[in-house]
C-alpha cells in the first residue's frame, strides 16, 4: 500500500531550464501553431517538439513553426544545450531525449510503424527533471505519449492533453485521457496560460511546506479525509501531513484553487477528483534493486544464514508490504535465486513471496510484469538477460520469477496480515505514516514473523520504540532479526469493517467465522454440543463450494495452494478426494444418505487416519434445497468387507468407480481430440499467421498515414505561403508603371502586367499562348526574333521603338533565371520614353536652326 509507483530513477544533476515536451502526430501542426502562438516571451522555459515524421522526407516543421513564434526554432542536434525561450524540433528518423540538460539523438530501434518517439522523450523528461517535467499530448493517431505521460505523472510532473473534441485526430488524446494520466485537458491555445497558472501556484521543491496547517484549515482537511475514506475505504488521517499537503497543493494548482476549503467543496461536487487525489497520494518512486548494498548483503550473508537455520523446512514465505508496481518483490525473487545457486546445499529451498499494495493500478502493473526500457539503467546486463525477455516495447519478467510472487491489493490499516513469514520487506512505507501508526505496525510485523525471521526497512526507518522486539543485523542497511525472548505485548490487529477484497473468495464460499449471540441456557448447551461433541461436517453447493463448516475439519480438509479456493474437491486431503467426488455425484441422485467406510486419510503431521464419511443431498428445509451435507467420523476399525447394501460403498468400490469414470472420460476426450486436433492446429496456424501479417500491416499503414498527414499539412502550409507570395508579386508588378511580359523557353506567355496589356493584345486566356500569335501597337517587327536571339545567345537586347499612336518605348529583353540559376525564358520590359523623345527632337531642331 506504499505510495510508490514505477518511475525512472532520479538523477543527481537536473537541468536548470524547465522543459515542456510536446508530442503530436497526424493533425498536430495546427494545434502546435496554436500552442506556440500563445506562449508568452519570455516564458523562461524551453519547448521540445516531437512529431511522427516520414524518415525519408525532409521535414519543414522548423521553418513552419518559426513563422508563428518569435522564439528561435531549431532542429535538434546531438548534444545541443537546451536554452530557455527556444523551441527544439525532432529531426526525421531519430529518437529525441533529454540527458543532463542537453538533447540526445538516437537511432530508432523499432521498425517503422512501431516507433513511439513521444514516449521516449517523455520518459527522459521524467528521469531528468522529476516533478519539474511537463508533458503535452496533441492531435494524433494511436496511443504514443500515454506511457510517457504516466511516467511524468508518476514523478509528480504536470501533464496536459488536448481536448479530444478539438483534435483533428483524437486517438492519442483520447488514449491519454482514458488512462487517467492527464492533469489538464484543454484546447491547445489555452494550454500556455494553464501552465503559467499552475507554475504560479505549484508547491515548492520537497522539504518546504507552504500549506497553512493552522486551525482554520483543519476543518476542510478533515472533510477531505472523510471524502477519501467514503469513496475509497482508506483512511489517510494517520499519514504524515507533509506528503499529504504537497500532493493536495498540486491538485489545487491544477484547478487554480487557492484554499483547502474551496478544494474540499470541489471534491464534494466532483467525485472523480477524489479518485484522482487518491492516486496522487499513492505516487512515489521505486525501481529494481534500490539501495544495492542491501541486496548484496541479503544475497551473500542474510539469506544463506537464514536458509541454513531452517533445517528440513525448505519452503519459505516472504511478504513485501507496499510493493507498488512489483520491482521490490521481483528483486527479492531474483536475489533468492542467485543466493541459492551460489551454494549447492541451498538449492532445494523455495520461496513464496506475497506482495501487497494499496493501489489497484500498481498491482495490475506488477502482475503484468512488463517494464520500460529505462530499467536497463538500474539492472545489470546479466540480470536483464537472465530474468527478462526483451521486446519491442520494453522488458517482460520471466515466468520463473513471476510464479514466485503472489500480488494482492491490501490496506495495512484494515486488512489482516500474512503470518508464519520468514522475511518481511517494508521499505519506505513507514516514513509516510505518523508515529502512532508506526507503533501499531512494528509489533504486527513481529507477530507475523517466524522464529529468526528477518525484517527489512527503508533507509530512513527503524523499529523504534520497539528495539526489544528486533535485533539489528546491520543497522546501517536497516536489516533486523526477530527476537524470540521479547516480552509479549498486545498486538493491534487490523479490523476490516468493509466488504472483502476482490482477491478473496466469494462471500457465499467463505466459511462462517462468527457465531450468533447465545441468549439462553439451552442455546448455549446446544452450541457447545455442536462445536465439541458433534462430528465435523461441511455443507456444500452442487458445484462443491463450501457454504458452512461445523466443527474441526482440518484433519480432512486443507486450503489449496495459490489463490483462495473454498471448494471441497480442491481442499480434500489425500485419500479422500477421489471417493468423495464419486459419492457426492451418486448422492445427488438418491433420497437417502450414502456411506463411505474405512477411508484412509493422510494426516498433516504424518501417518494415516481411518474415517467414515456420510454424504446426503438435502431437499428440506427449502433454504438448503440443492445443498449436500458431508459428515466426517474418525474410526479405529479396519475397513469392513464389501456389503451388498445399496446405500453403502467401500473404499475399493469407490476407487473402482472413480477409475472407471476417469477411463471413460479420457477415452471420449481422446476420440474427440483425435478427430479435430489436426484441423484446429492447421486453422490456428493459418489464423495466427494472418493475424500477425494484418497487425503488422495495420501498424505500418497507420504510421505511414500519420506521416503522410504530417507531410500533407506541411505542404498545404507551403502552398498557402506560395499563394500569398504570388499575390504579393502580382500586386507589386501591377503597382509599378512599367509594362512587363514574361515568356517561357518556347516563347509562350507566362505572365504579364496590366500595363503590358495596353501595348500587346493579350488577355488572361492567352497564358501559355505563343508570343508570335499576338499583335502589338509597337513598330517592332523583329521583336520575336530578338527575343529568340536573347534566349539562345543568353544576351540582353535593348531598342527604342515607336507605337502606332505616336508614343515611344525603350524595349529591353533579358534572360529569365530560376532560383537555382537555370535560364527558363525571357523577360521583356517596356518603359515609355515619349517625353524624352520629344525633348530630343526639339533639341535637334534647335541645333539645325
Amino acid at each position: 500500500m506504499a505510495p510508490q509507483t514505477t518511475a525512472p530513477p532520479a538523477v543527481t544533476h537536473a537541468p536548470a531550464t524547465r522543459i515542456v515536451g510536446i508530442g503530436a502526430s497526424a493533425g498536430g501542426l495546427e494545434p502546435l501553431e496554436q500552442f506556440l502562438a500563445k506562449v508568452p516571451v519570455p516564458s523562461h522555459m524551453a519547448y521540445v517538439v516531437v512529431q511522427h515524421l516520414d524518415p525519408t522526407h525532409k521535414a519543414l516543421l522548423s521553418a513552419l513553426l518559426q513563422r508563428i513564434t518569435p522564439m528561435p526554432v531549431h532542429e535538434a542536434q546531438q548534444n545541443m544545450l537546451i536554452a530557455p525561450d527556444c523551441v527544439y524540433v525532432i529531426p526525421p528518423n531519430t529518437e529525441l531525449s533529454v540527458v543532463d540538460g542537453r538533447l540526445h539523438l538516437g537511432t530508432p530501434s523499432a521498425p517503422r510503424g512501431l516507433r513511439l518517439p513521444i514516449n521516449v522523450l517523455f520518459n527522459s523528461l521524467a528521469g531528468a527533471l522529476g516533478e519539474q517535467a511537463i508533458g503535452v499530448v496533441l492531435s494524433g493517431m494511436g496511443a504514443d505519449g500515454t506511457l510517457g505521460l504516466q511516467a511524468i505523472k508518476a514523478v509528480g510532473g504536470l501533464t496536459l492533453v488536448q481536448q479530444p473534441s478539438s483534435a483533428q485526430f483524437d486517438e492519442m488524446p483520447a488514449s491519454a485521457v482514458a488512462s487517467n494520466c492527464a492533469d489538464i485537458i484543454a484546447d491547445a491555445a489555452d494550454m500556455p496560460d494553464r501552465i503559467s497558472d499552475y507554475l504560479a501556484q505549484a508547491p515548492p521543491p520537497d522539504g518546504e511546506e507552504t500549506l497553512d496547517t493552522t486551525a482554520p484549515e483543519q476543518a476542510p482537511l478533515q472533510r477531505i479525509f472523510t471524502l477519501l475514506q467514503q469513496r475509497t475505504r482508506h483512511d489517510f488521517s494517520s499519514y504524515k501531513p507533509s506528503t499529504l499537503h504537497r500532493r493536495m497543493e498540486r491538485r489545487m494548482a491544477v484547478h487554480s484553487l487557492r484554499t483547502l476549503a474551496r478544494y474540499a467543496d470541489f471534491l464534494e461536487q466532483n467525485p472523480h477528483e477524489i479518485d484522482l487525489l487518491f492516486k496522487e497520494l499513492l505516487i512515489g518512486v521505486t525501481h529494481f534493486f534500490r539501495d544495492p548494498g542491501v541486496w548484496d548483503h541479503l544475497a551473500s550473508i542474510t539469506l544463506p544464514a537464514m536458509l541454513a537455520q531452517r533445517g528440513t523446512a525448505h519452503h519459505l514465505r516472504a511478504w513485501v508490504a507496499g510493493c507498488s508496481t512489483g520491482e521490490e518483490a521481483y528483486s527479492l525473487a531474483m536475489v533468492f535465486i542467485e543466493a541459492t545457486e551460489q551454494d549447492e546445499s541451498l538449492r532445494g529451498f523455495s520461496l513464496q513471496i506475497f506482495a501487497t499494495d494499496l493501489s489497484p493500478e500498481a498491482i495490475a502493473t506488477a502482475r503484468r510484469g512488463r517494464y520500460p526500457d529505462a530499467i536497463a539503467d538500474t539492472l545489470s546486463k546479466e540480470r536483464l538477460a537472465r530474468f527478462f525477455t526483451a521486446s519491442e516495447r520494453g522488458y517482460q519478467i520471466n515466468s520463473s520469477i513471476r510464479d514466485m510472487v503472489m500480488f494482492a491489493e491490501q490496506d495495512l490499516l484494515l486488512d489482516p496480515p500474512f503470518t508464519k513469514l520468514d522475511l518481511i520487506s517494508c521499505r519506505n512505507l513507514l516514513i509516510y505514516f505518523d508515529a502512532s501508526l508506526q507503533r501499531r505496525l512494528i509489533p504486527l510485523f513481529h507477530y507475523s514473523l517466524r522464529e529468526h525471521g528477518i525484517l527489512l526497512l527503508g533507509s530512513a526507518e527503524t523499529p523504534e520504540p520497539f528495539h526489544h522486539l528486533f535485533t539489528p543485523i546491520d543497522p546501517r542497511l536497516r536489516l533486523y532479526r526477530r527476537k524470540e525472548d521479547a516480552p509479549k505485548g498486545a498486538v493491534n490487529f487490523p479490523i476490516n469493517t468493509f466488504p472483502p477484497m476482490s482477491t478473496t473468495a466469494p462471500e457465499s464460499a467463505v466459511p462462517a467465522s462468527t457465531t450468533p449471540p447465545i441468549n439462553t441456557l439451552q442455546a448455549a448447551a446446544d452450541h457447545v454440543l455442536l462445536q465439541v461433541y458433534a462430528p465435523a461436517a461441511v455443507l456444500i453447493t452442487g458445484d462443491g463450494d463450501i457454504l458452512y463448516i461445523s466443527g474441526r475439519t482440518g484433519k480432512y480438509l486443507e486450503p489449496a495452494a495459490g489463490k483462495a479456493n473454498w471448494n471441497i474437491h480442491a481442499m480434500a486431503r489425500e485419500g479422500l478426494r477421489a471417493p468423495l467426488a464419486v459419492a457426492i455425484k451418486d448422492a445427488q441422485g438418491r433420497g437417502e444418505p450414502l456411506h463411505l467406510h474405512g477411508l484412509r486419510v493422510a494426516l498433516p503431521g504424518g501417518g494415516e487416519q481411518s474415517i467414515d464419511v456420510t454424504v446426503q443431498a438435502l431437499r428440506e428445509p427449502s433454504a438448503l434445497r440443492g445443498a449436500t451435507m458431508i459428515v466426517f467420523r474418525d474410526t479405529d476399525r479396519l475397513p469392513p468387507a464389501p456389503q451388498a447394501h445399496q446405500n453403502e460403498i467401500t473404499t475399493e468400490s469407490a476407487h473402482e468407480a472413480a477409475l472407471q469414470q476417469c477411463r471413460d472420460e479420457i477415452q471420449n476426450l481422446r476420440e474427440e481430440a483425435r478427430a479435430s486436433r489436426e484441423e484446429l492446429q492447421s486453422a490456428n496456424e493459418e489464423l495466427q499467421s494472418t493475424n500477425e501479417e494484418l497487425t503488422t500491416s495495420k501498424e505500418e499503414m497507420q504510421s505511414m498515414n500519420e506521416e503522410l498527414q504530417t507531410i500533407n499539412a506541411e505542404m498545404q502550409t507551403k502552398l498557402d505561403d506560395l499563394a500569398l507570395a504570388q499575390s504579393d508579386m502580382k500586386n507589386l508588378l501591377n503597382s509599378i508603371d512599367i509594362a512587363i511580359l514574361f515568356l517561357d523557353q518556347d516563347l509562350n506567355v507566362r505572365r504579364y502586367t496590366d500595363r503590358a496589356a495596353r501595348l500587346i493584345n493579350i488577355r488572361g486566356t492567352d497564358i501559355g499562348r505563343p508570343f508570335s500569335d499576338l499583335t502589338t501597337m509597337l513598330d517592332y517587327p523583329t521583336l520575336h526574333t530578338d527575343a529568340m536571339q536573347t534566349l539562345h545567345a543568353v544576351s540582353v537586347s535593348e531598342k527604342q521603338v515607336s507605337t502606332t499612336d505616336g508614343r515611344w518605348f525603350a524595349v529591353r529583353i533579358m534572360p529569365y533565371y530560376r532560383q537555382e540559376n537555370v535560364m527558363d525564358g525571357v523577360v521583356i520590359t517596356f518603359v515609355e520614353i515619349t517625353e524624352t523623345k520629344k525633348l530630343e527632337q526639339a533639341l535637334r531642331r534647335d541645333l539645325e536652326a
